[in-house]
Order: C-alpha cells, then sequence, then structure tokens
C-alpha cells in the first residue's frame, strides 16, 4: 500500500483496509487539530489507487470493509468517488461495506442524487465531526460552518439511507463556554439524529494553533470534573431512541457505551459516579488519541 503522512481512521475501522486515496484534509484549518499541519491535500493519482486495490485483492481477502482515507474523502468529485468505489466492488467482491471521513462543508457540496449513486455503489457509513453544537465555539476552532450546517449535512446523509457517525469532543470551548457548549451539542446532535454518538476528550497538540492558544492564556482546558459535567449535561440534552452512544476512546477519562434512551439512566449514575470520586477515572498518562 502507498501510504504517505499520518493515516487516520476511527477505532471503528481498526479491521478495515486502509485505501488512501487522497492525502490530508481539504479543509485543515481546524485550531485543535495537528494531524494534517504542513501537508497539501491532494487526490491521488488513479493508477496508484488502482495499484492498492490490487494489492488488497491479493492480501487482504480476509477484510470485508473498506475505509477511504484521507481527512475528509468525501470532497473527491462524485465521478471520481464512483470510479474508486466500482473498482472497489469488482476487485474485492466480498467487501460488503465502504466507509469514509465527510465534513459538512463536502456533504453540502453534494445533492441528493449524488449521495444515493454513492450509496449504490457500496458507501454504506460516513463519519462526521461536529465538535460542538455551540456556533460561536465552532467559529472560534475555525470549523468552517455552523451548527445549522451540520444539522442540515446530517439530514443530507440519513436521507441517502447511510449511516451516520458523528463526533463531539469534550473541552473544546475552553473553561468560559463549557456549559452551553454541553448543552448546545445535546441539542444539536438531537436534531441531526445520528446513528452512532462519539464523544472524544481534547488533548492539546504541540503543533496546533489551539495549543498556542492555551500556552498564551486565552484558551483554558476544563480540568477533569468539568470534562464529565459536560459530558453529563450533553448526555441529558440528547434526545434519541435508539443511537449508540460511545465515550469509550482512548482520551476519555471514563470510557463509556450503551444506547440511547434505553441505557441513559446507567450512562448518566456512571457519570455521576465518576464526579463524585466513586468511579475511577484514568490517570493523565493513560490517555492517547
Amino acid at each position: 500500500m502507498h501510504y504517505e503522512g499520518n493515516i487516520i481512521r476511527p477505532p471503528s475501522e481498526a479491521n478495515s483496509i486502509i485505501l488512501q486515496v487522497s492525502v490530508g484534509c481539504s479543509h485543515n484549518k481546524c485550531k485543535f487539530c495537528g494531524a494534517y499541519k504542513g501537508v497539501r491535500f491532494r487526490i491521488k493519482d488513479a493508477a496508484t489507487i488502482n495499484e492498492d486495490i490490487s494489492f488488497a485483492a491479493r492480501y487482504c481477502k480476509k477484510q470485508k470493509r473498506v475505509f477511504i482515507g484521507d481527512g475528509d474523502a468525501l470532497i473527491i468529485p462524485t465521478d471520481r468517488l464512483a470510479d474508486i468505489f466500482s473498482s472497489i466492488m469488482k476487485s474485492l467482491p466480498w467487501v460488503n461495506r465502504i466507509s469514509l471521513y465527510g465534513n459538512a462543508k463536502s456533504i453540502l457540496r453534494k445533492n441528493n442524487e449524488e449521495l444515493g449513486r454513492l450509496k449504490k455503489l457500496g458507501l454504506d457509513r460516513v463519519y462526521m465531526g461536529l465538535e460542538s453544537g455551540h456556533t460561536p465555539t465552532l467559529k472560534k476552532i475555525r470549523k468552517g460552518v455552523s451548527a445549522e450546517q451540520m444539522i442540515e449535512a446530517a439530514g443530507m446523509i440519513r436521507e441517502a439511507g447511510l449511516f451516520l457517525s458523528v463526533t463531539v469532543l469534550l473541552g473544546i470551548a475552553g473553561i468560559a463556554d463549557s456549559e452551553i457548549h454541553a448543552s448546545e451539542s445535546g441539542r444539536v446532535l438531537t436534531a441531526m439524529n445520528p446513528n452512532q454518538i462519539a464523544a472524544l476528550t481534547l488533548m492539546l497538540l504541540e503543533n496546533t494553533p489551539l495549543y498556542e492558544d492555551a500556552l498564551s492564556g486565552s484558551f483554558q482546558l476544563p480540568e477533569q470534573k468539568m470534562l464529565l459535567a459536560e459530558l453529563k449535561t450533553m448526555v441529558q440534552c440528547i434526545n434519541l431512541d435508539r443511537v449508540q452512544f460511545q465515550a469509550n476512546h482512548a482520551s476519555n477519562y471514563l470510557p463509556i457505551s450503551g444506547r440511547l434512551q434505553k441505557d441513559k439512566n446507567k450512562i448518566l449514575q456512571l457519570i455521576e459516579d465518576g464526579l463524585s470520586g466513586r468511579q475511577y477515572l484514568k490517570q493523565e498518562s493513560q490517555r492517547a488519541l
């Protein structure tokens, strides 16, 4: 496989064939993300992509899923993606799911017909980073879209019949807007109506503008208990049935997994136990991205 730079993929794609069809992220302005800093976004040439598909055809016959990288593959023109998906399904007939990252801007550049076409060619799952449902926070972290645009993009994915997985980021609003970030994120997640919600906890990376803001004092990262309080408020404000909720990423202090609304009270009780000291919380050295 012709991998370049940092290959980022969701935890649930750990056993997937990782097919890197682009390098970097088309947006690459988020203040908290250091994954693609200094990398100019580009789409790989067809010959390289086809070589990697051929490699997978020979050596990846036990893997039934494909994850398309890099950071925002959905920005690629639909005709080009359709060619790639067609090659995957022809050369890897045992594959039953194609997934990728899609930010709101790239989703909104598509139309319903294009998304439906990609679904017919094997696209099954889109991973979308909300980070926060609080529009002023989204503006501060340079996400490039508003909360309402996030809701609109999510609606397009669901209307196309695709599985939608949405991530939120605890701590991203800092101390000052911690509470409103949590409540607005719960509200927006409800409006987005995803199949899966994943909550991660912010870890400041030295190569990011947000790290520099923290050094200067213009950004203050909430401490552990405030981050748990954010999680509690967020869960309280989510009103959805039959959605998988996970806060078991390595960055989190308290691993949580369950379904809403069925497990909502259990999840809230677990968070309360963490806040009161009855539940063990990870040490800083045990956290990772």
